[in-house]
């Protein structure tokens, strides 16, 4: 499922970018680049690594961007809580409205990975630029800032 919905994505970006004018897509620096968006989550209250945390595996990290808390992507943490999350970003247009516009959110109770943290609410982190490695695919590579604990669901 998760695979339909990047694939579905990926479509709907591409047919966005299109249109663009000539003039625009002259002044970037390639047809197509990908965002990547990786980091760690702990079985924590602020989702980081702390006294006696663990990892939290099998988490589904959403990346939700805009007003409307769009879910644009997903991923899940593996057995030692590491997630990657991957976007096609056609001639570099999604990658400068990331930062500003966009957050990471742990959409698993806590509560899942140990049985004393609340049932309730979200982990969630903004994001923070690593940087750009150039190649014959450029990747503009996001981490998380810092999970915070948010009650509210």
């Amino acid at each position: 499922m998760a695979l339909k919905l990047a694939l579905f994505v990926f479509v709907v970006i591409a047919a966005v970018a299109a249109p663009l004018s000539k003039a625009q897509s002259q002044t970037t620096t390639g047809l197509v680049g990908l965002i990547r968006i990786n980091g760690t989550v702990f079985c924590s209250l602020n989702g980081n690594i702390g006294a006696n945390s663990t990892v939290f595996p099998n988490a589904l990290v959403q990346l939700r961007c805009g007003a409307g808390n769009i879910v644009l992507s997903i991923g899940i943490t593996n057995g030692s809580g590491v997630f990657v999350i991957l976007l096609l970003d056609p001639l570099g247009l999604i990658a400068p409205t990331v930062v500003p516009n966009c957050k990471l959110v742990v959409a698993t109770p806590l509560s899942t990975c140990k049985a004393s943290l609340p049932m309730m609410g979200t982990l969630q982190s903004p994001l923070q630029l690593v940087g750009t490695t150039s190649g014959l695919i450029p990747v503009t590579n996001f981490k998380p800032a810092g999970f915070v604990y948010n009650p509210a669901t």
